[in-house]
């Protein structure tokens, strides 16, 4: 049996139909809601062709993955990283720094292992150590030197002239047998002394060789030369060239004469005055009598006979 105003059962009712019934019927109650459906049925249909057409419009936008949760914590895991590369760069700084100064010698017998040896040592202060005498030590050895002096070289010099002049001595000996000085003051072949006679007599003996302690012809040193011929004017000299200069009178070398004797200050030598500021004499070893320039200014003239 049917209700009023309906017909069938009600499975067989149009959903729809009933849905706009009833929306008719709110519609009809609510003036308001009714023309705000209206607006929205209205402008539904526009709304919906423009979304169609900025759709259609827009370009198309590449499909992005959306960020793993691992990505979203990266940001978070920078502070992190940077605290961990701080603390590993202390670590190796530590590393480095601890066995320079960690090390404590007043605790290192606390140590696991035991004291050693010089640990013991330090505790009883046993700071001595003891050698046997039978050690000998290195024994150094080297050359040895010495230093020679001027005067041992001057000394050996003299020594070896001295040498040289005996060897030629006993050969100059043999050479000349001849008068002698002492020969001629006994019985002198000039009486009447004259220093160009003098000068005249020296040069005969120009080119006979030096000897130390000459006296003859075969070999002249300077005293030697001139006391021998003196001694051909009856005036005897003695064989040294300080003490002929001893025995002389002095003159100045505006006066003197060839013939006259220039005696080198110190006595160490002599010989015949030549003119013209030269002297002959007797040099030394191997050197002959010649005719020389004067060669220093320390100098003496003196004259004998007067």
């Amino acid at each position: 049996m049917a209700t009023l105003g309906t017909s069938g059962l009600p499975e067989d009712r149009n959903p729809s139909t009933t849905s706009k019934a009833n929306n008719n019927s709110n519609d009809s109650l609510n003036p308001a809601a009714s023309r705000r459906g209206l607006r929205e049925s209205d402008t539904a249909p526009r709304r919906g062709m423009q979304r169609m057409s900025r759709a259609a419009n827009r370009p198309a936008v590449p499909t992005t993955t959306a960020p793993t949760p691992t990505a979203k914590r990266k940001p978070r895991l920078r502070p992190l990283a940077n605290l961990a590369v701080m603390a590993i760069a202390g670590g190796i700084i530590a590393t480095v720094a601890i066995p320079a100064y960690a090390f404590n010698p007043a605790t290192s017998n606390q140590a696991s292992f035991g004291t050693s040896v010089i640990d013991d040592m330090k505790k009883a202060n046993s700071q001595t150590a003891h050698v046997s005498s039978a050690i000998d030590g290195p024994v150094a050895s080297g050359d040895t030197f010495s230093a020679t002096t001027e005067q041992q070289l001057a000394d050996q010099k003299a020594a070896a002239e001295r040498a040289a002049a005996a060897k030629q001595m006993q050969a100059y000996a043999a050479a000349y047998d001849g008068p002698s000085a002492s020969d001629y003051l006994k019985n002198p072949p000039y009486p009447n002394f004259s220093l160009s006679q003098v000068f005249a007599v020296a040069q005969q003996y120009i080119g006979t060789p030096y000897v130390y302690g000459g006296d003859t012809p075969a070999g002249f040193d300077c005293s030697g030369y001139v006391m021998f011929v003196y001694a051909q004017f009856g005036i005897s000299l003695p064989h040294s060239a300080s003490a002929q200069g001893a025995m002389g009178t002095r003159i100045s070398i505006q006066d003197a004469q060839p013939g006259d004797v220039v005696i080198m200050l110190g006595g160490a030598h002599d010989g015949f005055y030549a003119g013209n500021g030269n002297i002959m004499d007797a040099p030394d070893v191997g050197r002959s009598i010649s005719i020389r320039p004067i060669w220093t200014d320390d100098f003496y003239i003196v004259r004998y006979g007067i």
